[in-house]
């Protein structure tokens, strides 16, 4: 199966670039997901986590508590189609986020864990 390349873009032959790997295609649609802000995407104001947002914020347990629920629920609201969440971990330092999630892939049943990174 084929799915849209995520970010959308063009391939070398000028056609809508596509991709094979179900690994990749879902580590390109919870990125999007994870370090989009809500209100971002035209049409699609709820599109997004906003996490990026409490970055700066004081760590705390209601910090992580709050980003695990963001994170958790744009997933589930995005992406339930395509796979499931099984456990997720943040880590906050200096400006950089670090998401490592682990998943299951709905349409394969294989389990998968992707780290996520952003400075700001």
């Amino acid at each position: 199966m084929s799915w849209l390349s995520a970010p959308y873009r063009i391939d070398g032959t000028g056609r809508t670039a596509m991709t094979d790997d179900p690994r990749q295609h879902a580590h390109d649609l919870i990125e999007a997901v994870l370090f989009t802000a809500p209100c971002e995407r035209v049409n699609r104001p709820d599109f997004g986590s906003g996490i990026l947002e409490m970055l700066f914020d004081t760590n705390n347990q209601a910090l992580e508590t709050a980003a695990d629920f963001l994170i958790q629920s744009a997933i589930q609201k995005h992406l339930s189609e395509f796979l499931t969440v099984s456990q997720l971990s943040l880590n906050r330092d200096e400006g950089m986020l670090e998401i490592t999630l682990s998943y299951v892939l709905r349409e394969t049943g294989e389990p998968v864990t992707d780290s996520f990174r952003r400075e700001v």
